[in-house]
């Protein structure tokens, strides 16, 4: 299957983020931020022009189309992918990059296109959150896997048990090998595009999307109880009221929000 790749001219940087979250709600999988211009890749068959239009009537820039043909993404992935160290805590890199030291955590991950390598600030910012929860012995749930990245971390920092959810089959099949590079054996993957009612857990990991999130609110409480963590990005600022009312209405207690650019994560906790 092809990608489309839409290059938009140089913007602020508060347009870029704008813009980025704008376009992952209609579906555009990964994105490229240059000196000079912001990139971003859908599925051929995924994208629809009036969407693109309707978001250019909010942030009004200059853009161009080229089809990226299926066989060349890896080796386009893989010339821009660079490692990512959050803290002293993770490092993310391919494993043609050689290893890094002094960190808790090593992850390694094959760049293919899923959204979650870390270089975004949402997945940062999970990662970021994720070191100040006790992950031993308790179950999670990664809604959004994308790359299984805090799937993967999950079980490093202890989990007995992973349920990895993405409803895209290339995010699948790249989780499966990245579950299997970084020796795990305690994530489930899943395809589905939402949270089965079936099971209750621990800790809620969604790096999703602002609509989807709220979409999913009444799924993620229906698998939470007393003391569930709920860690939550892929949002901006400006949506942190619309979030925060939404999780009080499902009786979620909002405990934290950090922030990097305008984009943030929320961690919260069932009451």
């Amino acid at each position: 299957m092809n990608y489309l790749q839409i290059e938009f001219e140089t913007l602020k940087e508060v347009e870029s983020e704008m813009l980025i979250a704008l376009l992952a709600d209609a579906g555009f999988e990964s994105f490229e931020e240059t000196e000079n211009s912001l990139l971003a890749f859908i599925k051929e068959d995924g994208f629809e022009e009036g969407s693109l239009e309707d978001i250019l009537k909010l942030v009004p820039v200059n853009h161009t189309k080229t089809v990226v043909p299926q066989q060349n993404w890896n080796a386009r992935w893989e010339s821009s992918f660079e490692p990512i160290v959050v803290n002293e805590f993770v490092a993310i890199r391919a494993a043609f990059h050689q290893p890094i030291n002094d960190v808790k955590h090593e992850i390694i991950i094959t760049p293919k296109m899923s959204f979650g390598t870390g270089h975004h600030a949402t997945t940062y910012m999970m990662i970021e959150q994720m070191e100040a929860l006790d992950f031993a012995g308790k179950t999670v749930v990664d809604f959004g896997t994308g790359t299984a990245v805090l799937a993967i971390l999950a079980e490093k920092m202890g989990a007995v048990s992973i349920d990895a959810i993405d409803y895209d089959e290339w995010s699948i099949e790249n989780s499966i090998e990245n579950a299997a590079a970084n020796n795990c054996s305690k994530i489930n993957l899943i395809k589905a595009e939402t949270i089965s009612t079936a099971t209750t857990y621990d800790i809620i990991l969604a790096n999703i999307n602002l609509h989807v999130i709220l979409d999913n609110l009444a799924g993620i409480k229906s698998v939470s109880k007393k003391g569930t963590y709920i860690l939550l990005s892929g949002f901006m600022k400006a949506d942190e009221p619309a979030m925060v009312n939404a999780l009080a209405e499902n009786g979620i207690l909002r405990l934290k929000t950090v922030q990097k650019g305008e984009w943030i994560s929320i961690l919260a906790v069932m009451n």
